[in-house]
């Protein structure tokens, strides 16, 4: 379905996140953050933004997804994994994590040290992080001094001290060097900030807010609101350690949401303890409810790949042993599926429920919208009622040689890609569009007659009188007399909202919408994915008939520039995924016939 990036961005929420952008093969062009999701994802398609590389990007999305985070260092990690993970075409490499920041408590002393660490980590003690700059970390440790009051001098510092240092001074450090603080208490401490920092915090909150309540009744308002601050720090840190926490393990968050025929469920993997993003998708359960549905999808899920060894779901489902038992046999390894209730995983879950609540919203109002196209469609064209199925038709060749047809298929919640079909033409004279279009009408309607598929409500052809003239004779032909057929052509300069639409016979003179048509959008919707459809099938066939006829026209690439471009990317699939900058350097190619193979290999890109 053609990218309709007004209506997208209209249903973002103005929150912190992620978002990923595909092209039309399913392959991640870029991942961003945003501390604003719909304003920073607006920016890329405002007129106003004529940058050459942004256009180029904009050229190829097909389709986007978000993730929802509850702050901008959330999605600054989350973003970092992704990249790290799955490396977008168009990202710039980040840097390795060894650069980025963690929190260190040393193993090897009596009274751990807790500080800001930067390097491999081969060394002895805790990691906590990474952060996603030097500020997150420093102010981190900035409060869990204050909480906690543990020490981050060094080792020889601490040896030499005779009396307590500034930082024990203003309230940072507990001064375990000149022993006023026990070997115990301290421990406590130690053990306390570490539940912090991996999640197990409830306690710790709970105490502080003990505490901030007897300040208040003793009237200690300045204590009560330090105290009130620290337990704001402690969340601020929690958020920190979402997508990226010190933890191995090795998991898929599943969350769901809804209602029976309208739920939405959303996956986060997490790997090595790192969130990988969330994935939304719309199981067709009519009658099944929300423990029934998100077993079924479970199951289906891990239909082709094998699950890890924890399952976090928001709900408890009743046969959670019996799944665990099924994936077990299918992993080889010991699974187990549950509900998450407290800690780092609890805030997983929440972070996808959070997703998956998100992502039903963009898919309603999206719904509504549609539907509304629907409603104007009814109206401006006349139509009996509401179409349940639309089938729009598209020819796509090159001068002529593989030629081939599209079909697509939109019902009343938008496309249904499993009934989209081509058809490669054989029959017709090369560059005849009309023959071309009778014959996969005739194919299509052929199959319609013997019950394989339904016939649709509307017939959208993408031409103007003389292809529905064709149209409509092979549908007399084959029984079809009364099948509503439309066509679309493009206006007088071929620009979009000039379109005219056309119906069969004289009986109606063709209609303008104009650019503001709700109609006319709902039609141009339906003839572009058509279009996409018709010209990816066509350059697959012709990549697959000649192999090498793409690189043929191509001026200036003569046969031996051609063998030698092709054995220094392994093949032609190699050279489509080629950038500029690596076709400028394969041997015979510089930079004005690498920009040009470019072109030829990227139209519109």
């Amino acid at each position: 379905m053609t990218f309709d990036s007004k209506e997208f961005v209209a249903s973002l929420p103005k929150r912190p996140g992620v978002y990923r952008m595909f092209a039309g093969d399913g392959s991640l062009l870029y991942v961003g953050k945003a501390k604003n999701l719909r304003d920073r994802v607006g920016s890329y398609f405002v007129p106003s933004n004529v940058m050459p590389k942004v256009q180029a990007l904009v050229a190829q999305i097909t389709s986007m997804e978000v993730t929802v985070t509850r702050s901008e260092t959330e999605a600054l990690l989350l973003e970092h994994n992704l990249i790290k993970a799955l490396h977008p075409k168009y990202n710039v490499v980040m840097r390795d994590d060894k650069s980025f920041p963690y929190l260190w408590l040393s193993a090897d002393h009596e009274f751990p040290r807790l500080s800001v660490y930067r390097g491999s980590r081969n060394i002895p003690g805790r990691f906590f992080g990474p952060y996603p700059n030097a500020g997150a970390v420093s102010e981190s440790l900035h409060y869990l001094q204050k909480i906690f009051r543990l020490r981050n001098c060094r080792d020889s510092y601490f040896a030499h001290r005779s009396r307590p240092c500034l930082q024990y001074q203003i309230g940072r450090c507990s001064a375990p060097c000149v022993e006023l603080i026990s070997k115990s208490d301290y421990a406590r401490d130690v053990e306390a900030a570490v539940q912090v920092l991996e999640g197990r915090n409830d306690e710790v909150q709970k105490q502080l807010a003990v505490r901030m309540e007897e300040a208040s009744e003793r009237l200690e308002f300045e204590r009560a609101a330090a105290l009130r601050d620290q337990i704001a720090a402690i969340k601020e840190l929690q958020a920190q350690q979402v997508v990226a926490a010190d933890d191995e393990r090795d998991a898929d968050i599943f969350a769901i949401t809804g209602d029976p025929g309208g739920y939405a469920i959303s996956v986060m993997p997490v790997r090595g303890g790192r969130s990988l993003g969330t994935s939304g998708f719309f199981p067709k359960a009519v009658f099944a409810e929300p423990l029934e549905a998100l077993s079924s999808f479970i199951m289906q899920y891990y239909g082709e790949q094998s699950p890890p060894p924890e399952i976090y779901t928001n709900i408890v489902l009743e046969d959670s042993e019996s799944i665990a038992e099924a994936l077990a046999s299918i992993a080889g390894h010991a699974v187990r599926v549950r509900r998450a209730q407290r800690g780092l995983v609890a805030r997983w879950v929440e972070m996808t429920q959070d997703n998956a609540a998100n992502a039903l919203r963009m898919r309603l109002a999206r719904r509504e919208g549609y539907e509304a196209l629907l409603a104007s469609l009814v109206e401006e064209l006349a139509l009996p009622a509401v179409p349940e199925r639309m089938e729009c038709f598209d020819i796509s060749h090159t001068q002529g040689e593989g030629t081939v047809a599209s079909c697509v298929v939109f019902g009343r919640e938008g496309p249904l890609k499993k009934d989209y079909r081509r058809f490669n033409i054989e029959g017709v004279a090369p560059g005849d569009d009309y023959g071309a279009l009778r014959e996969a009408i005739a194919r299509r309607f052929a199959r319609i007659v013997a019950g394989e598929i339904p016939q649709p409500d509307l017939l959208v052809i993408d031409g103007g009188p003389a292809q529905i003239a064709g149209v409509v004779d092979v549908l007399a032909a084959a029984g079809f007399a009364d099948q509503e057929v439309i066509g679309i052509s493009k206006g007088p300069d071929r620009r979009a909202g000039q379109e005219r639409i056309h119906f069969p016979g004289e009986s109606r003179p063709p209609l303008i919408p104009g650019p503001q048509s709700a109609a006319l959008k709902a039609i141009q919707r339906i003839r572009d994915e058509a279009h996409r459809f018709a010209i990816t099938g066509h350059r697959r066939r012709r990549a697959k008939r000649f192999n090498e006829s793409i690189l043929e026209t191509v001026p200036g690439l003569g046969p031996a520039k051609r063998r030698a471009l092709l054995q220094h990317f392994g093949g032609l699939q190699g050279v489509l995924k080629a950038g500029r900058m690596d076709l400028e350097r394969a041997p015979g190619i510089g930079p004005a016939l690498a920009q040009n193979l470019y072109d030829a290999l990227h139209p519109g890109g």
